[in-house]
């Protein structure tokens, strides 16, 4: 959506340009404050839209665009003048401009668009491990569907321990975002610890966790109002019963039951512009059984938990961003092989490449994992949109 300022006095056009309308740049990533302004060829009949130039103020990047005048058409649905008599610059009443002029546009978030790009890990629209209400890729410019985007991640956790992540977002809705996730956690030496201490040869030296997600936004974003949207997340955990069986149901003794389960989570985003630099932030909250996110498998009771992240947009290209995650820790630690859960927090940086490529680089502080601590882990994030 996109609100327009003017000067009436100074005889500007009045304009309707929905910022979906435009062709496509990135904000997704980036939707605060940006010019546009559009220069009308009073030569031509009918009127044409000779170029359209968006500045990001943020950056001071400039998009040419060139165009032609429809009415109603794809590109820009109106361009009308505010006269004496047409005083409303989106009735049908209005003509086109007679002579030449300007519109100054401040153009405010899509208010679908994810402002937050990068691939979350676990195939829904967020940061690296935390939400956002935001719907990944809509559709836009007419389109029945949105694009699908596409994401890989690599997080080196320590001893060996290694967390790779494929996902795929698609939303068929504007309020609704399908995604998938498929996460690989090698176990590092974690096997050798459980030979040296039990005697006992584990068949798996990794276990894969596999994610189906589904995001109603409930409520989208106003001047006034956060965005708000509730998920589902189906986990299936493919190598922890097998575990579980060469341990002699040792997992399970502790409390560790499963090997799947369903995550509920209810997030608020809100942007803020009136800052120096953009602020979003998001926070939610999560109704989970899931051990390390559900790669140690799941527990027996639901336990709500608290996640939330923060973005702050310097340029129009470049983001950093903090996050934090509460763990339930539901289940006994086992000695020094499995210790107990601890909270994830990480600090992100996200740069877009272009209009369609985003990547991010990632530290983090997530306490014990299995038999070490994770208190340096880095990782990478892309997220390629088609």
């Amino acid at each position: 959506m996109s609100w327009f300022d003017s000067n009436p006095a100074s005889n500007f056009c009045y304009g309707l340009a929905p910022a979906a309308a435009h062709p496509r740049e990135p904000h997704v990533l980036f939707p605060p404050t940006s010019r546009l302004e559009v220069n009308i060829d009073r030569t031509v009949p009918g009127q044409r839209i000779t170029a359209a130039r968006r500045t990001h103020l943020t950056s001071n990047r400039e998009t040419v665009i060139n165009c032609k005048y429809h009415r109603d058409g794809p590109q820009f649905s109106r361009l009308l003048c505010s006269t004496p008599a047409c005083p409303r610059p989106d009735s049908s009443r209005c003509r086109p401009c007679p002579s030449s002029g300007h519109v100054h546009a401040s153009l405010g978030p899509t208010r679908q668009a994810s402002p937050a790009a990068v691939a979350r890990i676990e195939g829904s629209g967020g940061i690296f491990s935390t939400l956002s209400a935001y719907i990944v890729n809509p559709p836009r410019n007419g389109e029945a569907v949105g694009r699908p985007s596409a994401g890989f991640a690599y997080v080196h956790i320590g001893n060996g321990r290694e967390l790779e992540a494929f996902t795929l977002t698609e939303t068929p809705w504007e309020r609704l975002e399908l995604g998938y996730g498929s996460d690989t956690l090698n176990l590092g030496d974690l096997p050798q610890d459980v030979e040296r201490a039990t005697g006992v040869r584990l068949r798996n030296h990794s276990v894969r966790l596999d994610v189906l997600s589904a995001r109603l936004q409930l409520v989208q974003e106003s001047d006034t109002a956060p965005a708000l949207t509730f998920g589902v997340h189906g986990k299936f955990n493919d190598g922890i019963s097998r575990i579980n069986d060469d341990l002699g149901g040792a997992l399970r003794a502790v409390g560790i039951e499963k090997d799947h389960g369903v995550d509920y989570t209810l997030y608020a985003s809100k942007l803020f512009k009136s800052l120096p630099a953009p602020l979003l932030l998001n926070a939610g909250v999560r109704a989970t059984k899931a051990a390390h996110i559900g790669l140690l498998g799941f527990t027996h009771d639901y336990k709500y938990v608290f996640e939330g992240n923060a973005v702050l947009f310097l340029t129009g290209n470049f983001a950093l961003a903090a996050e934090y995650r509460q763990k339930p820790n539901e289940y006994q630690p086992i000695g020094s092989l499995v210790k107990a859960e601890a909270d994830w927090w990480t600090f992100d940086a996200a740069y877009v490449v272009n209009n369609h490529f985003t990547v991010a680089a990632g530290y983090g502080h997530f306490g014990d994992v299995l038999n070490h601590s994770a208190n340096g882990v880095w990782g990478i994030t892309n997220k390629f949109e088609f």
